[in-house]
């Protein structure tokens, strides 16, 4: 086994990634848990992870991921290319929360900033429209506070399609798991065009929060959000998972870790990665078909309904 993670070219951005970045959620966004989040973060800049990715509403009302990223990266924020986004439309509000990202950050740049979570159309008009945040973004590249541009979203590829169409955008952080194909696919309608227009590609939901994996139990009922229940366990183990992702021409994915022995897995898995078959695409794809529906419950059900 490699004792180094294997990289890729973040598109154009001319950042070679590891396959495994550490997302802000997990621990990271939890509230009390301050030493614990650090000892993540530590962790993934200790095995060369060199993408971490974070957003304002990654938290449990305080704005934690983003502090805890910050306090973990100080004296240390070369090492990684730092991600976070607005999930604000308009050019003020958006232009606010990039002021207050980069205070709690403890940096004067991030080298990427996204549009958060884009689902409806309606949306990306006001985005685009004067006075929205695309502005925003455009500013707060010209003035040196980011580095690169970015969209995501994992409810539906419609509105992201329009969106790649009406911008250039450097980077696009998407929804893609082994249970994508079952349903308003993403790897099927909106993967062709971000490689051909030479994006950065960032996965995610790689695992959708355990809910794929047979290694999970489903809480009680009564412990659950009706838009996300879960019935019995995912089908398939996470280094399926994770190499099912990888074998998709993403640039790279993101997972969020409750404690430094998960970010040593996740890059470990990376460094035996070698890509599927076809024929084992296919058969990791049928069996998340009886859980599909619980491993996308971020997708937009109603397209195929």
């Amino acid at each position: 086994m490699s004792t180094s993670m294997p990289t890729r070219p973040l598109g154009r951005t001319g950042h070679q990634v590891g396959l495994f970045s550490l997302g802000g959620q997990g621990i990271i966004e939890q509230a009390n848990v301050e030493d614990q989040a650090i000892a993540v973060v530590h962790r993934a800049l200790e095995l060369g992870v060199n993408y971490i990715d974070t957003a304002p509403r990654y938290t449990a009302g305080a704005r934690e991921s983003e502090t805890h990223i910050g306090k973990a990266l100080k004296g240390q924020r070369d090492q990684v290319f730092l991600a976070t986004k607005t999930h604000d439309r308009t050019r003020d509000g958006s232009l606010k929360l990039l002021d207050e990202s980069l205070e709690l950050l403890q940096t004067d740049y991030v080298d990427l900033w996204q549009l958060h979570n884009i689902q409806h159309f309606e949306e990306i008009k006001r985005i685009f429209d004067s006075g929205g945040a695309l502005e925003a973004l455009l500013q707060a590249r010209d003035d040196g506070r980011v580095r690169f541009l970015g969209i995501t979203g994992h409810f539906d590829p419609t509105p992201l399609l329009e969106g790649l169409r009406r911008f250039d955008f450097d980077c696009i952080l998407m929804a893609l798991n082994a249970a994508d194909p079952h349903c308003a696919s993403f790897q099927i309608k909106l993967l062709p065009t971000a490689v051909e227009k030479q994006m950065g590609i960032i996965a995610m939901k790689v695992p959708a929060r355990g809910r794929l994996l047979s290694s999970w139990t489903p809480p009680p009922e009564d412990e659950q959000n009706f838009w996300s229940m879960a019935t019995q366990p995912g089908t398939i183990t996470m280094e399926e998972a994770r190499h099912y992702v990888w074998t998709q021409p993403v640039s790279t994915a993101i997972v969020g870790c409750d404690h430094p022995g998960h970010v040593s897995e996740n890059v470990n898995s990376a460094r035996r990665f070698a890509a599927l078959s076809p024929t084992d695409m296919r058969a990791i794809e049928a069996k998340t078909a009886p859980v599909a529906r619980q491993a996308l419950f971020f997708r937009n059900w109603a397209q195929s309904e």
